[in-house]
């Protein structure tokens, strides 16, 4: 279905509700610039991270797009689970996974209190920016605590600049492929307006950071566009 969430006055702030889950994979292939190019990439080295009694967890997971391609290119008998907060996320993602007749396990969970098994991957995709400041580095120390020695954490976020006129002209960018993508001005501005102290992005630079801070030994860009960013971090 087509995304037009936003095509109405906003009532309240954004939720991952039904209304949203059932539009949500054109939302994310509209509102997120290359996003089946990051996705390549992230598959790229989840692939090659798991081996045969591997485990993947997906935080996060939305309607379980990534974990459904990665099951379709398995070679191994790795486990996949994904595992979101959002019942109307996870109905959507049931659906799909019985569809495409893949091995995935989708789960609700709160992904800071999870109790993760020893693992070979950890994926977040724009899931990050939605925890709390506060509390988002203890889930990054709790990820990194679950990995196996050289495991991967593979995240994308939305990302900021501290220089003043770049950081508005990076959102002036992004705005202008949203308008490419046939959302108006009105949607645009109604779904900043709903965003508003949920999302919370920090810098490419300070993500790196906290990924070192927590434990991680090594963390870089594998991809970028304008303020949207894929990470790699390395235990």
């Amino acid at each position: 279905m087509d995304d037009k969430v936003f095509t109405k006055p906003i009532e309240k702030q954004f939720e991952f509700n039904e209304e949203v889950a059932v539009v949500f994979d054109d939302m994310l292939n509209r509102s997120v610039p290359f996003y089946k190019e990051s996705q390549k990439i992230t598959e790229f080295f989840a692939l090659k991270q798991l081996k045969d009694g591997g485990i993947l967890y997906d935080l996060g997971c939305s309607t379980a797009s990534l974990l459904i391609s990665i099951s379709k290119k398995l070679d191994s008998s790795a486990t996949l689970i994904g595992l979101d907060n959002s019942e109307a996320m996870l109905n959507q993602a049931r659906k799909k996974c019985e569809a495409y007749g893949v091995d995935v396990e989708v789960k609700n969970g709160d992904i800071l209190e999870y109790d993760y098994m020893e693992s070979d991957v950890f994926v977040s995709n724009y899931t990050l920016q939605f925890i709390r400041p506060l509390v988002r580095e203890k889930l990054i120390q709790k990820i990194n605590s679950a990995l196996k020695k050289d495991g991967i954490f593979i995240f994308s976020e939305k990302v900021i600049s501290h220089h003043t006129k770049l950081n508005k002209d990076l959102i002036e960018c992004y705005y202008d492929f949203k308008k490419e993508q046939g959302y108006s001005e009105f949607e645009i501005m109604q779904k900043r307006e709903a965003l508003e102290n949920i999302l919370v992005p920090y810098s490419e630079d300070e993500n790196i950071k906290m990924a070192l801070d927590c434990g991680f030994a090594h963390c870089e860009v594998v991809f970028r566009w304008a303020n949207f960013a894929t990470f790699i971090a390395i235990k």
